[in-house]
């Protein structure tokens, strides 16, 4: 789980790619790792995602290829048989966690309030996925947050925006998920995907030049 954690700090962004089509989901996480994001997580709502996480694992060795959207242990035993490196849960479910643990794979499940993210994080969670952030204030809610809850690692999501994504982490986010506005609409139905590894270019860049 160090090396989680380790990984989350170097590179601090995990792009979330959720499609109904593998082809399109294949070409936006290729157009997000172009542009330097190295932690990808394939929602295991999207089409394919069991045949396409193996395969971006060999298409795209530098990055560290996860799931999210886990809604139970069915869903969790069929990620970890496919070779996820990581687990997102949008909720906390103390059985999927240690199932994560069993396997030797961190799990993030997702909580909102002060009580839910420290059960979470007492329970075993790798690290807390705060969610949905927009929902309850943002930026500033995570402000509010560390000031107590400071030893947890954090990483709001549901809300993270190409514009908002370093406040967070200046703010205290240990990492950040971001997934519509970076994969916006009109790039997917265009297939412009050069617009997709610029956006990733840029924001990795801004990331790189923050002081925390």
């Amino acid at each position: 789980m160090s090396y989680w954690l380790s990984l989350l700090q170097l590179h601090r962004v995990i792009a979330v790619v959720r499609a109904t089509d593998v082809d399109i989901a294949r070409k936006m996480a290729l157009a997000a790792a172009a542009g330097g994001i190295k932690l990808l997580e394939i929602t295991w709502n999207t089409d394919g995602a069991a045949s396409l996480i193996p395969q971006l694992q060999q298409e795209l060795p530098e990055c560290e290829i996860g799931t999210g959207t886990i809604l139970n242990p069915k869903m969790a035993i069929a990620s970890i048989e496919c070779g996820v490196k990581f687990m997102f849960t949008p909720h906390f479910d103390r059985s999927l966690i240690q199932l994560g643990h069993a396997a030797n794979i961190p799990v993030v499940p997702g909580a909102l309030t002060p009580t839910e993210i420290v059960t979470a994080w007492q329970s075993g969670a790798a690290a807390v996925k705060v969610f949905p952030i927009k929902a309850v204030g943002g930026v500033e809610y995570l402000r509010c947050l560390r000031p107590v809850l400071g030893e947890i690692p954090l990483i709001p999501t549901g809300g993270v925006t190409l514009e908002n994504a370093v406040s967070f982490l200046e703010a205290g986010a240990v990492g950040v998920g971001i997934s519509g506005d970076f994969f916006d609409r009109l790039s997917i139905d265009t297939g412009n995907w050069s617009r997709i590894t610029a956006n990733a270019r840029d924001l990795v860049d801004r990331i790189k030049r923050i002081t925390l």
